[in-house]
């Protein structure tokens, strides 16, 4: 039964296991883990050992003598006191030299910059040199440096996408940076790393790593106004969506009238893949459950519950899978 169990942790995937790396920055950090890792290893090594000899060597029973008092043993104190301070020098050198190496800005003058803002649970990313406005999901070119500028827009957050990098702090006033060059085509999942409320565990994101070719195509579509809309339920799906609150919240370019941006951006939605911050995969059943009952699936979320009818939520929907 418990060999089950064991077994049990070692199936599946772990999409947001830092110990599969895929860019330079999180190689780097599984490197310096596993220096500590053998370090660790062989110290427990060393002290299991010397404990299970006392422990047979000197076992208490008839006739059996007490051992020889060590107090006092000059040798053996300043062994086992120089030995654990060696350790920590051999930890300490590879420790500070990668964050040394992580912490100072990229020097790569090629380098993707994307402006990460954090807010309460979503993310958006913004490019500044391609005029693209995009919220939970960030595409990347493989091979190519990427400069994360971090902020918040009310209270603290951490972006973590632990297969790509380390923690980065968004702090309210401050601007921090991460860089990292992926050297893997996928998709990496991410999360908030520091508690920001209610549905801060409901706080995910996609960084999708592109072949450059694809990151092309993705950027020139998303630069761009959504596609016109031509299927019949999307446009009636056109008129819910302007008739209530959403285009108070949120932004789609190219429509009649000009969007709020408290929201995320939902010009290209259709392309995404996820709804809701990484909740739900982006169909059209998880889309109409998450127009119908927001607060059932994201508990605290700022997105409210618009009284609609089934058929003005199908509607919606449609309008907004449309939307690429």
């Amino acid at each position: 039964m418990w060999g089950a169990v064991v077994l049990q942790g070692c199936n599946g995937e772990y999409p947001q296991s830092a110990l599969h790396p895929s860019s330079d920055f999180a190689t780097r950090l599984d490197d310096l883990f596993d220096q500590i890792f053998w370090w660790a290893v062989g110290v427990f090594v060393v002290v299991e050992a010397v404990l299970l000899y006392t422990i047979i060597r000197f076992r208490a029973g008839p006739g059996k003598r007490r051992p020889k008092e060590i107090h006092g043993n000059v040798a053996l104190e300043i062994g086992w006191t120089l030995a654990p301070a060696l350790i920590l020098v051999a930890i300490a050198i590879p420790t500070v030299q990668t964050i040394f190496i992580v912490d100072r800005p990229t020097d790569d003058e090629n380098a993707l910059v994307i402006e990460v803002i954090g807010r309460q649970w979503w993310w958006e990313f913004r490019y500044p040199e391609l005029g693209i406005v995009t919220a939970n999901e960030a595409h990347v070119p493989v091979g190519r440096t990427v400069d994360l500028r971090l902020r918040s827009a009310d209270v603290l957050h951490s972006f973590w996408v632990p297969r790509l990098g380390g923690k980065r702090d968004l702090v309210p006033g401050h601007e921090n940076h991460l860089w990292f060059r992926p050297d893997s085509v996928g998709v990496f999942w991410g999360q908030c790393a520091e508690y920001c409320g209610t549905a801060h565990a409901l706080m995910g994101m996609r960084v999708i790593v592109d072949e450059p070719a694809d990151f092309d195509a993705w950027a020139e579509l998303n630069a761009g106004d959504a596609v016109p809309i031509t299927d019949p339920e999307a446009r009636a799906g056109r008129g819910v969506f302007m008739a209530n609150a959403c285009i108070g919240c949120h932004v789609v370019r190219g429509s009649p009238v000009v969007g709020g941006n408290f929201g995320p951006d939902l010009t290209h939605f259709g392309g995404r893949l996820t709804v809701g911050a990484g909740i739900l995969d982006n169909t059209r059943e998880n889309l109409i459950r998450w127009l119908d009952a927001t607060q059932h699936v994201k508990p605290g979320s700022l997105m409210p519950e618009v009284d609609l009818t089934d058929e003005q939520i199908a509607q919606l929907a449609a309008y907004l899978l449309a939307l690429r």
